[in-house]
């Protein structure tokens, strides 16, 4: 399946990024340095190392059956029948997705800028932007996200270097004062995110040169690596012990440089990334919903489910939950982590290995 919407291996690296950096930034270092505390920033590197595992596996499905999305071909692998019920979990997988996210955006805005605001409005002016986006198409999606992303990086990189002002690197020791465990123990959040390269699997069909795909992955990779690791130490270094306590740490560390510096009010900034992320990250996401339905169902034009998916993701986003800080807090501790990686990691590799398998029989018997 060849599709007429395009993107290259520059807006596809820059894709991932923005879907996965933002949320990885603002919310996991204070569930990192729950467990392992001020050697958070060590779990970059193993977490690293099974991104770019997740990526080869991705790749490598992708270049067995070429333009087409992990729903098509993971029938091709297990069989219709198989692949019927992968296509439905993967839709329930992205839809609950798409609704933490969203549930996500309005307990970041309630908490940062519109305190009173009720949930479904804040949910429903970003969704209308996404649903926007989507029916527009992906192509349109990653033009719009080349500015976007270059616009995170110009707000970030000055709040980094603020921080930096104000870090005491005593607050790093000792190093590995608890051993190893707590570390690879705590290695589960930030590896929770970073195999969301997992997306791969519905944009690399997309790919206008399907040979940068590699290249652009895991420049993608090391950019967001790079980045948390620049964020995370800084906000060890100014708060210690106090980050594992904060629901968004490095919000935290921009309001407590606002006060004790020159500059004010720079939480601006942080909600300025943080809208722009969830606005690609909601927006590939509803893309991914109705792209997967139209072709588990052969429906010929997956952007007339666009207004009902985001309607559906407004709805959900509002009661996914009962009690919004306690429940998200619990399932982002609790129950994603071992959720994503099944999801991100083993359903791959099970794929990957399947089909090596069958075509390992087909050779034999050939």
């Amino acid at each position: 399946m060849e599709s007429a919407e395009k993107i290259s291996g520059m807006q596809l690296c820059l894709l991932v990024f923005s879907f996965i950096a933002p949320t990885v930034i603002l919310v996991i270092p204070g569930l990192m340095s729950n467990i392992s505390k001020q050697d958070a920033w060590i779990t970059i590197f193993p977490s690293t190392l099974i991104g770019a595992i997740n990526i080869w596996m991705m790749i490598q499905l992708s270049k067995r059956y070429p333009g087409m999305t992990i729903i098509q071909y993971g029938s091709e692998i297990l069989g219709k029948w198989l692949g019927k019920i992968l296509g439905f979990y993967l839709i329930y997988v992205w839809l609950n997705f798409d609704f933490i996210i969203l549930n996500q955006h309005i307990q970041f805005i309630n908490t940062v800028f519109l305190m009173n605001t009720p949930s479904i409005m804040i949910s429903l002016t970003l969704a209308i932007l996404c649903c926007v986006a989507v029916y527009m198409g992906i192509e349109a999606i990653a033009r719009c996200n080349q500015y976007l992303a270059i616009l995170n990086f110009i707000l970030l990189i000055p709040l980094l270097i603020l921080m930096l002002a104000e870090s005491d690197p005593e607050r790093l020791r000792p190093v590995m004062g608890n051993g190893l465990f707590p570390v690879l123990q705590a290695t589960v959040f930030p590896v929770a995110y970073i195999t969301q390269f997992f997306v791969l699997g519905w944009l690399l069909p997309f790919l206008n040169q399907p040979k940068k795909a590699a290249r652009a992955s895991y420049t993608s990779l090391l950019i967001i690596s790079g980045l948390l690791f620049i964020t995370l130490l800084p906000l060890i270094m100014v708060f210690g012990p106090l980050t594992e306590k904060l629901v968004f740490p490095v919000l935290s560390v921009i309001q407590y440089i606002g006060i004790k510096g020159s500059f004010e009010r720079l939480e601006a900034f942080a909600v300025a990334i943080w809208v722009m992320g969830c606005f690609i990250k909601i927006s590939i996401t509803i893309f991914i919903i109705c792209l997967s339905i139209g072709q588990l169902f052969n429906i010929k034009n997956y952007k007339d489910l666009v207004i009902p998916i985001t309607i559906l993701s407004v709805i959900g986003s509002v009661t996914v939950f009962k009690n919004y800080s306690t429940d998200l807090g619990s399932y982002l501790n609790y129950t994603y982590p071992s959720y994503a990686f099944f999801t991100h990691f083993a359903l791959p590799l099970v794929l990957l290995l399947l089909d090596s398998v069958k075509r390992g029989w087909k050779k034999s018997v050939h």
